[in-house]
Parts: structure tokens; C-alpha cells; sequence
């Protein structure tokens, strides 16, 4: 509807069309180009000429065909194929699908068949174009993701597979410390793709906002000593690591398994990518509490701040799947929290975030 006011309105100088109100062809986000009843372009509005490339003096008045040449991803003249004004007269409209212009750049474009009557004559044709620069951008996300996967998931499977052959077919010729050995790396490569597909689940869900939250009160200091605990436990030295907690905190309502995570996931961080001690400090924060995990390394590189909070950003040295952070950021803003990464006093990365009080309404 708002197309064909659009169209109903008068063609000014530069081309714009004003509709009788106030409603002009400019004030669309995509591009807009009208033919009439013989296929000569009557609309071609500014984002039609940003997105084309063709100006819109010359272009008005040109037989359509001719002025906007469109070719699937086979190569095939798109208006040969769909042949708008003389193919089925039950047509109205043209699915959004990606189409190629002659300079081979991806533009989204979808159609509208206007008829003064059922199955009449296609008295104007109405095309929509918009810019396929987003599209292409998810489709390398995805591609990106199944690549990670991909290879996240080779390593561990390789050994898996590969130890549990030799268990089987030589266990009677295996020591007890081979066969510990084996069943040990094992064990973990199972815990290593079993974490991968919770992150991915992870990812899921924040990405369609069902991330469910299961609020409690939390102790933001016992959880953080438990991460500690679990650290120390998997032999990090004790020493690694130290814990300050600064004044009293309110009470806070919080997810605590997707807490322990949060903390789990930036302690890991500091461990593998940071130097020195890792130290977590806890501080009561505009009536919630801040959450600072420092460590004593080199540091985030200013230029990369922006990007550290992206799906599968990694630095120079950083393994894994490149979503940790990604998530963490998702967990505490679901928690209503917000999340920085600065330079800690100590010289290293300091990632900071903060997570808000208060009670559920259930409770």
C-alpha cells in the first residue's frame, strides 16, 4: 500500500515522486523503481542509484530491461526468465531473492505486479532493491561457525576414536598405566566437545533471546572461590590466583550457575592468555556489585578492544572456538549487567562487569 501512494504521486525535477500528503518515493529505506505499462522506469529514487550505480536523470524514461540488467547466481538474464510482462497474468508479486547486476554485485530484489484487473495487463511493475551486504554478512557467520565447529570438534574425535581402537584391539598387550593413560585423554576429549556443544547451545540462545535465567541469592564471593577452588584443583598453583572482595554487598538475584560461568570463563581467559597472578575483585557498585578479573600480562591491544566481544574473535596466540567471550557478554546482559575490558592496574587485561540488585517480582 504505501507503494502504490508512492506511485500515485507526481514525478517532481530530480526525480523523486511526491505523493498528494507528504509520502515521497525518498523516504524509503530501499530502492524504489516503477515501470509503467511498457517497461520505462517513471520512479527512481536516491537508494535505487546509491545501490545501482546509475544515475537517476538518465535513467528515467529508459525501457527497464535495459537500464537495471539483472542475472541469477547461473547467469541467467532475470528478466528473460521471469518475463514480467507477458509470462502468467495471475502473478501479483516476486519473492525477495538475490540477483546479480552486471558488475556482479548481490542485491536483494523483490517485485510487484500491479493490475487494474484480475489476470489484466501488468499496467505497473514496482521493484524493490536492497542491499545484500547484510545477508552475505550472516551467510559468513554461519559458514565461519560450521568451520570452527568443524575443526573444534576433529581434534577431540580423532583421539577419541583413535585411543579407543588401540583399547580394543590390544588391551591384553597394554600396560595399566597405558591403559590409564588412554582412558584419561579420553575422558577429557569428551569433556572438551561436551563444553563445545554448550557453548554452541549457549550461542543459540542468546542469539534468540530464550535464554532462560533461574534467579537466587547468590554469595558473588563463595562462587568466585569455588572457580578458584576448581582451578587449583585441575593443578593450577594456589598462588595463581587472589580474591578481594571491598565492602559490604546487597543482596543480589542472580542466575548462579551462569554466574560460575561468567567467572569461570574470564579466570580462564586470564590463565591462558594473561601472565602472573589472576586476581578477582568484588566491589559493591550503584547498588548492585562490579566484578573486576585482572591478570599481569601483556594486555588488549587498544585496536582490538572493539572486537573482543565478537563470535570467534581470537587473538595472535588464542585457541579454541573464539565464543567464550561472546557468551560471557551475553550471559550478564540478560542478568540486566553490562561488561568492559580495560587495562588493569597491574599493566594486564582487566575485564570489569557489573551486575544490578533487587528482588523478582515472584519473590
Amino acid at each position: 500500500m504505501v507503494l502504490e501512494a508512492v506511485v500515485g504521486g507526481d514525478q517532481s525535477a530530480d526525480g523523486a515522486t511526491r505523493h498528494a500528503g507528504s509520502l515521497s518515493a525518498e523516504d524509503l529505506p530501499d530502492g524504489l523503481i516503477v515501470a509503467d505499462h511498457l517497461g520505462r522506469v517513471i520512479v527512481f529514487n536516491r537508494m535505487a542509484a546509491r545501490l545501482t550505480g546509475l544515475p537517476t536523470g538518465p535513467t528515467l524514461g529508459r525501457d527497464l530491461r535495459d537500464a537495471l540488467p539483472l542475472h541469477d547466481p547461473d547467469g541467467r538474464d532475470w528478466w528473460k526468465c521471469t518475463d514480467p510482462y507477458g509470462g502468467l497474468r495471475t502473478r501479483t508479486r516476486q519473492p525477495e531473492r538475490l540477483l546479480l547486476m552486471a558488475d556482479d554485485r548481490e542485491v536483494l530484489m523483490s517485485a510487484r505486479y500491479v493490475r487494474e484487473r484480475r489476470c489484466g495487463d501488468v499496467t505497473r511493475l514496482v521493484v524493490t532493491l536492497r542491499d545484500a551486504a547484510h545477508r552475505a554478512r550472516s551467510e559468513r557467520s554461519r559458514a565461519d561457525l560450521v568451520s570452527t565447529v568443524a575443526h573444534e570438534l576433529r581434534s577431540p574425535l580423532t583421539s577419541v576414536k583413535g585411543f579407543t581402537a588401540t583399547l580394543l584391539n590390544k588391551w591384553s598387550r597394554l600396560t595399566e598405566k597405558q591403559k590409564l593413560f588412554m582412558l584419561e585423554t579420553v575422558n577429557a576429549d569428551a569433556d572438551r566437545v561436551t563444553r563445545l556443544i554448550a557453548e554452541l547451545l549457549d550461542v543459540s540462545r542468546i542469539e534468540s533471546g530464550r535464554l532462560e535465567l533461574h534467579r537466587q541469592v547468590v554469595d558473588l564471593a563463595e562462587r568466585a572461590r569455588k572457580v578458584i577452588a576448581g582451578r587449583v584443583a585441575a593443578g593450577e598453583a594456589e598462588d595463581r590466583f587472589r580474591l578481594e572482595v571491598c565492602g559490604r554487598l546487597p543482596e543480589l538475584w542472580l542466575d548462579a550457575d551462569k554466574l560460575e560461568q561468567i567467572m569461570a570463563n574470564l579466570v580462564e581467559n586470564g590463565v591462558r592468555h594473561g601472565a602472573g597472578t589472576v586476581t578477582i575483585v568484588i566491589e559493591p557498585h550503584e547498588g548492585g556489585a562490579a566484578v573486576s578479573v585482572r591478570d599481569e600480562g601483556e594486555g588488549i591491544a587498544p585496536e582490538a578492544v572493539p572486537r573482543v566481544f565478537r563470535q570467534f574473535w581470537r587473538n595472535k596466540r588464542r585457541g579454541g572456538t573464539g565464543l567464550g567471550l561472546f557468551i560471557v557478554k551475553g550471559l550478564i546482559e540478560a542478568h540486566g549487567g553490562t561488561i568492559t575490558v580495560g587495562r588493569a592496574p597491574s599493566g594486564g587485561a582487566e575485564f570489569r562487569f557489573t551486575v544490578p540488585a533487587g528482588t523478582p517480582e515472584f519473590v
